[in-house]
């Protein structure tokens, strides 16, 4: 019997590579007798029919992404809340979570398919802002929601507490709270820690903060996060999550962060080793 049936296939926008990557793994896929669904850039690329991203991910119960790490975010929120396992196939430049090399896709998803493969579970955030009553809205983040001004280069002031304990109030460039997976991401540039993917933990890291004491705080993703855009200065801002998403913030706007109930599903080839990604991606050992 087979443990995968159905697969989605989603890409990155553009590129010649991407384009003859996808036509092999579309090809090797249906030489195995299954079903495949394309979302819509994959079709564009392929020349053939799309299926809507909601309908995909209901159907499918397997998804590979073709691209860099942005590719495989965007198909992550979108899958989590249906509990469909991704595979990466690593096109982009970094590929902390892309895995899988074009060189060797066939032979790493054939094992995959046989069920020769290293699950992962990634924890998500989940935040909304709000303007009093009103709720200015919601979404959820795979690798960081960022608080951070608005259109011009000036600090942004807030408070912060923590489930209802006042944890301090700062002037900043903005706030990034990250999961582990996004610990290597903007939460790193701002001189946040590295966390192990597999913590119940969320980063709280400002960004270019207006105090030298001001440092990173790790807390348990459980934790109910809450931050007041305060009134002193009146500079608007963003929330973001992943980048993407953006919710305008005014002076008295309310976010409330915590952990989502569901979890991205990761699968990786069954040699996957953490640590030799942080070294092959951060260059450690490297002799300048």
């Amino acid at each position: 019997m087979k443990l995968f049936t159905t697969v989605g296939i989603f890409s990155k926008q553009d590129g010649e590579a991407v384009q003859s990557t996808l036509e092999t793994l579309y090809d090797f896929l249906v030489t195995q007798g299954l079903k495949v669904l394309m979302s819509t850039h994959a079709a564009h690329l392929l020349n053939s029919t799309a299926t809507a991203d909601e309908e995909l991910a209901k159907q499918i119960d397997l998804a590979i992404v073709v691209g860099g790490d942005g590719s495989l975010l965007t198909a992550g929120r979108l899958l989590a809340a249906h509990q469909v396992p991704i595979v990466g196939v690593n096109l982009g430049r970094v590929g902390f979570l892309v895995d899988v090399l074009p060189a060797q896709m066939l032979e790493q998803i054939t094992a995959i398919l046989n069920g020769d493969y290293l699950e992962d579970e990634r924890c998500l955030l989940k935040a909304c802002a709000w303007r009093g009553e009103d709720k200015l809205g919601e979404n959820i983040a795979l690798n960081d929601v960022v608080l951070h001004a608005r259109n011009k280069v000036r600090m942004i002031e807030f408070t912060t507490y923590i489930d209802g304990f006042f944890v301090n109030t700062q002037r900043a460039d903005g706030l990034v709270i990250s999961t582990p997976t996004g610990s290597t991401a903007y939460a790193l540039s701002s001189g946040g820690p590295i966390l192990h993917t597999s913590l119940e933990a969320s980063i709280l890291v400002p960004i270019s903060p207006h105090t030298l004491t001001s440092r990173p705080i790790v807390i348990p993703n459980q934790s109910l996060i809450e931050i007041e855009m305060g009134n002193d200065r009146p500079v608007e801002a963003l929330l973001s999550f992943d980048g993407h998403h953006d919710i305008p913030l005014v002076s008295g706007d309310q976010i409330k962060i915590i952990a989502s109930p569901k979890k991205m599903r990761l699968l990786h080839p069954r040699h996957y080793d953490y640590y030799h990604i942080l070294r092959s991606k951060l260059h450690w050992g490297t002799q300048l």
